[in-house]
């Protein structure tokens, strides 16, 4: 058999793998293991101890802890509730008013926490039930929800771009800010895409009822809106001495940490189980991470080692002549399915050497490719019928909300977030822009 076939054969088994409901670092370590063993008897082991050694020396994977508690802190210490209430307040007396809060929620909850699953958990256990209350539409609410804490990958600090630094040895610091833009702008089209749809049909986000408006004075509303200072502090207090050199990102992500301890001490809500929930979340989430990278890099150096990643480019460049462009368009392509059935981790360690490589060669910047893969990430979040945030959404709503509803109300959002991709590739000042302006050409 040749190696492109034992390629294919992989890939295909680790794909029918997940389809039948095993875990993602399982399927990947076992066909990883199996095919070393096959291809280059006992001494194939050697190929995940390797991988270990490697996740030990990328320093940065330390922040990944560091940002999943500080999200869990403002999650159980109810800082991201009274966030919420300023939202609600400020934008209920609109139609659609509580999705734009929920929007505009998601956009501050990814500026402390990199991982989508934060802005899930608190959409759906503080968002949900008052746009329930308020009798928005089902998939009005589920589309937002999803669409929303997608955001967290893309808007810094994001751990998928963390990640992908390491792979494509570019700074943190510019694809952070280089992410920027294009999150805030891909929120502002989900707002405007509310706001053109609740204007046109009311009755699926209705406003908040006058009785509920005249029981909130205004000496409340502008209280309230010293909850929205709360996360400006924690995202400055970590960001600035980052971009500015005085912190390494290690540091900078303790420092988001400890901030957001401190300002859930100051409210007086740093409990003992808020600390111990927190904890527990933030051991949970980072071993999972440790064991998908772990195997996808076990799974990418046997699939590098058949020459697969030379096979792809080769077929790309050479046997199908395709121009630069078409084959960007092609690797996006391939990632928006390889997302229906694969972790955007599992995704990034496994493929994106290949690509990183082949963007590499056809001149394209690396810092914005990334924002590219993060971006098609995200729309492989929402992607039946195995998108990430679909099953995370299925298990955290009441069960009126089945997988149909869900799955219906994705499909708006996911146009958005193509059209925002779209427009990054067409306009590349739209990443670029921003780390340009600061760190210069």
């Amino acid at each position: 058999m040749s190696y492109e076939w034992i390629a294919l054969l992989m890939f295909s088994t680790m794909l029918l793998m997940m389809i039948t409901g095993q875990r993602v670092f399982g399927a990947i370590g076992f066909v990883a293991v199996v095919a070393a063993l096959a291809l280059w008897g006992p001494g194939g082991t050697d190929m995940g101890f390797s991988a270990v050694m490697k996740v030990m020396k990328w320093n940065a994977l330390l922040t990944l802890p560091m940002f999943v508690f500080m999200g869990y802190v403002m999650s159980e210490s109810r800082l991201a509730e009274d966030l919420y209430r300023m939202f609600h307040v400020w934008f209920g007396p609109l139609p659609g008013g509580l999705a734009i809060g929920t929007i505009l929620l998601m956009v501050m909850i990814s500026a402390m926490n990199g991982l989508s699953v934060a802005g899930m958990a608190i959409g759906a256990t503080i968002a949900l039930p008052e746009l329930v209350k308020h009798r928005y539409d089902k998939p009005m609410i589920s589309g937002v929800i999803q669409a929303g804490s997608s955001l967290g990958i893309l808007i810094p600090p994001s751990v998928v771009l963390v990640l992908y630094s390491l792979i494509a040895r570019q700074p943190v610091s510019q694809l952070w800010l280089a992410g920027i833009v294009p999150g805030l702008l891909m929120a502002a089209l989900f707002i405007v895409y509310i706001l053109i749809r609740t204007s046109l049909n009311p009755s699926l986000a209705p406003p908040m009822p006058p009785e509920e408006r005249a029981a909130i004075t205004w000496s409340q509303r502008f209280h309230l809106l010293r909850a929205g200072l709360l996360p400006l502090v924690i995202f400055a207090a970590m960001m600035i001495p980052f971009i500015k050199g005085w912190t390494s990102l290690t540091e900078s992500s303790v420092i988001g940490a400890l901030t957001a301890v401190v300002a859930a001490v100051i409210k007086g809500r740093f409990t003992r189980q808020v600390f111990e929930v927190a904890t527990r979340q933030t051991l949970a989430i980072t071993c999972m991470f440790m064991l998908i990278i772990m195997a996808a890099l076990s799974f990418g150096a046997v699939f590098d080692g058949l020459g697969a990643g030379r096979a792809i480019e080769n077929l790309f460049l050479r046997d199908m002549g395709l121009t630069p462009l078409q084959v960007l368009l092609l690797m996006q392509a391939s990632f928006l399915v390889m997302g229906m059935f694969l972790d955007d981790t599992a995704m990034l360690v496994i493929v994106a050497p290949i690509y990183v490589t082949m963007a590499r060669t056809l001149g394209f910047d690396l810092v914005w490719y990334g924002i590219l893969y993060t971006i098609t990430c995200q729309i492989a979040y929402l992607t039946p019928p195995f998108g990430y945030n679909l099953f995370l959404m299925r298990a955290m709503a009441p069960r009126d909300f089945t997988l149909g509803v869900i799955y219906r109300s994705v499909l708006p959002f996911v146009l958005i977030m193509v059209l925002t991709l779209a427009l990054v590739i067409a306009f590349p000042g739209i990443a670029m822009w921003l780390p340009h302006s600061i760190y210069g050409q």
